[in-house]
Order: structure tokens, then C-alpha cells, then sequence
């Protein structure tokens, strides 16, 4: 369903479960700035008025999520870190050329934010099954579903705004540079890392 070219080694949830500190963390921080997407779709493209509607209803639902990983880190004794680069979405980001127009502008944001999410659903379907912790694989298993309705909402869009014909290609061409990236990453606790 993701399209996905390469799959998230099972073996980082054993990673994940030695740092839980550090994943909650930085998923935290990933809810923040996926709000903070949405938020800056809203004001560099007001005129679409469909994306705006979408965009505040996101934004409003990530905020939640951040504030859901909070409460489970303070509930664990735990308290939020700071927020790290991430590695992931500076590679990912180099696939976008610069400049084009408008249009060509709001597909590239659209599909950065499609992968992202397809990513961070296909890790917490990873967490929702390989965890032993159960409290936290049930709360990955809701989030997932979020996630996969937030991919194919970006994805969709993007498809609307720019038609399939172009958007189509490009977003092959990205799964497959994705790939290039995750296969140097999957060592750390993070959600893309």
C-alpha cells in the first residue's frame, strides 16, 4: 500500500526498545514539526481552499499527537529532550530542486510530506507488531492509521494539484531515492533514523 522501495529492518525495534526515552522523544518533536507542515502549507498557499480546510484539521490532529507523547513520557517518569537533526529529512529534502513555479512548489512539499508519512506509518506498524511493550504497541497502532490517512491525503493532492501524469513519475523517482537513503540508516532510536 506505502510503496515503499525498502523495508524498515525489523531489527531497529530492538534498538528502539534499549532507548524508549529517546524514540518518544523524537517522535515528540517529528508530531511538532508535522504540525508545523501543515501550518506553513496554510499560509504559502491560501488560495487552495480544499488544502486549507485539510491543513487546519491536520495541524489541529498533530498538535494532539505531540501532546499525547508527552503524556506518555511524563507518565514513564520521563521528560521531553531535545529536538536533533534529522538526518532523513535533510537527505530527503536534496531530491527537490529549487525554485519552479507556484504549482511545481506545492507538489514538491506535498509529496516530501506524502514519504514522510508513509515512512513514519510503515515504522509504527513495525513498532505495533515487534514491541513487547503492549501499551506502547497499541498507541503505534492507532497512530499508524493517522499516518496512512495522512499519506494518501498528501499523496492525492499532490495528484490534484499537479495531475497524475507528472506527479506519478516523480514520486516513483523519490520512492526510489528514499530507498538510497534508508539504506544508511535503521541504526538509531528514531522514528526516520
Amino acid at each position: 500500500m506505502l510503496g515503499l522501495k525498502l523495508p524498515t529492518d525489523p531489527r531497529w525495534v530492538n534498538i528502539v526498545e534499549k532507548n524508549i526515552d529517546d524514540i518518544l522523544t523524537d517522535h515528540a518533536f517529528c508530531e511538532q514539526k508535522a504540525a508545523s507542515t501543515a501550518i506553513s502549507l496554510i499560509v504559502s498557499f491560501p488560495e487552495y481552499t480544499e488544502l486549507v480546510d485539510e491543513m487546519i484539521a491536520i495541524s489541529k490532529e498533530e498538535m494532539t499527537h505531540l501532546k499525547m507523547v508527552h503524556e506518555l513520557l511524563k507518565k514513564r517518569g520521563l521528560k521531553l529532550g531535545r529536538d536533533r537533526k534529522d538526518e532523513y529529512v535533510i537527505q530527503l529534502l536534496k531530491f527537490f530542486p529549487k525554485g519552479g513555479s507556484r504549482t511545481t512548489q506545492l507538489v514538491h512539499r506535498l509529496l516530501y510530506a506524502a514519504l514522510i508519512e508513509a515512512r513514519s506509518c510503515e515504522r509504527f506498524r513495525l513498532l505495533s507488531e515487534k514491541l513487547k511493550d503492549q501499551e506502547l504497541a497499541k498507541f503505534y497502532r492507532n497512530l499508524m492509521i493517522s499516518e496512512a490517512n495522512h499519506y494518501t491525503m498528501f499523496l492525492n493532492f499532490a495528484r490534484q494539484y499537479g495531475g497524475r501524469e507528472l506527479v506519478d513519475p516523480k514520486w516513483n523517482d523519490l520512492l526510489e531515492y528514499e530507498a538510497g537513503i534508508m539504506k544508511n540508516l535503521g541504526t538509531k532510536s528514531e522514528v526516520h533514523g
